[in-house]
């Protein structure tokens, strides 16, 4: 088995190992999520947690975390009946989204406070569909913090409020869905990372829907982020590879962002609709840490650029031999 539809095909994942709370609900430090690290080159396997990750990097290596903060992008209709979930901001009150219940295929659906909701027609890909808010009398920002939620899926049936859906660093508020990979990172982590000379840097992607329900996925070609790289991110990569150290992308924002720059150097921030498969060749990023991820979605498209797929498939073949558990309160998983 060396193809991708080979991972689709050799597991389905059990229910317990979907994570449904936060460890920390669990009296459970953040930084004590199991950790999976598959050695490129010599293709062996360990088993660890994250909190000893200072014994594994090495000085001069360098850790880019996105900082994105999410934003509660869920709103339901005045009603309770029709659900939105907001897939991608266009200007200040048009967005693209994903509309769930909308039995009656109405064009117009009332929100709190008088505000409504225009829909306006397909999005950029099926099944999102081009909205437009009207009457809202404050900032979209706050109008969401009052009556949104965090999206949340099936697997998750507590509903844990938006700080259960945050890095410690999240600094720039816009990911539609949590950038997870760093979620497990405590500042207390990152300082120990720091004594020993490992480096941490941070960007911007806002983060869009990953799931539109009913088995379908976003094409990434279809599925613009938007990111920002600063200066001082960049100068620290320079030294870095200077001193021989790796560029380590904490998730795949961080990747789709460092290689959409890598592919043009002088736009340090935009739009990107890279699409990042298995023969992407990566220009800035040595490594990538990231969650697991159901075998349907184009995330695990972007793994097939770390790893070939024989090794990525028995990486995940140790991950359920080994109970890891997936999604964004679940353990991770380091390419490198």
């Amino acid at each position: 088995m060396t193809n991708l539809m080979s991972l689709h095909d050799a597991f389905t994942l059990p229910a317990h190992l979907h994570a449904h709370t936060p460890p920390e609900r669990m009296n459970v430090h953040r930084e004590n999520v199991k950790l999976l690290h598959t050695e490129r080159g010599t293709d062996r396997i360990h088993h660890h947690q994250l909190n000893e990750l200072t014994q594994i990097l090495q000085p001069n290596d360098l850790l880019i975390f996105n900082q994105s903060r999410t934003i509660p992008a869920q709103l339901f209709s005045e009603t309770q009946q029709v659900t939105i979930r907001l897939a991608r901001q266009l200007s200040e009150t048009k967005w693209e989204a994903l509309i769930l219940n909308n039995d009656a295929n109405a064009s117009q659906i009332a929100l709190q406070e008088g505000v409504m909701v225009e829909l306006l027609g397909t999005g950029s890909e099926a099944p999102l569909t081009q909205i437009m808010f009207h009457h809202v009398n404050e900032p979209m920002l706050s109008y969401l913090h009052k009556y949104g939620e965090p999206i949340r899926y099936e697997y998750i049936n507590t509903p844990w409020p938006l700080e259960a859906y945050q890095t410690v660093f999240a600094t720039a508020p816009g990911s539609i869905e949590m950038p997870s990979a760093g979620r497990a990172f405590s500042w207390t982590l990152i300082q120990a990372l720091k004594n020993q000379q490992i480096q941490v840097g941070f960007l911007t992607l806002h983060a869009g829907i990953s799931y539109y329900e009913n088995n379908q996925w976003p094409n990434p070609r279809h599925h613009p982020e938007s990111y920002a790289i600063p200066a001082e991110t960049l100068t620290a990569i320079q030294q870095a590879k200077a001193k021989g150290g790796r560029v380590i992308a904490v998730g795949t924002t961080v990747v789709r962002a460092l290689e959409t720059y890598a592919q043009a150097p002088h736009t340090c921030e935009g739009e990107t609709h890279l699409y990042i498969q298995k023969d992407t060749p990566l220009q800035l990023v040595d490594g990538l840490l990231s969650g697991l991820h159901e075998p349907h979605s184009s995330h695990l498209d972007l793994l097939r650029a770390f790893l070939p797929d024989e090794i990525l498939l028995a990486s995940y073949q140790q991950a359920l031999q080994h109970e890891y558990l997936w999604h964004e309160f679940g353990d991770l998983h380091l390419m490198l």
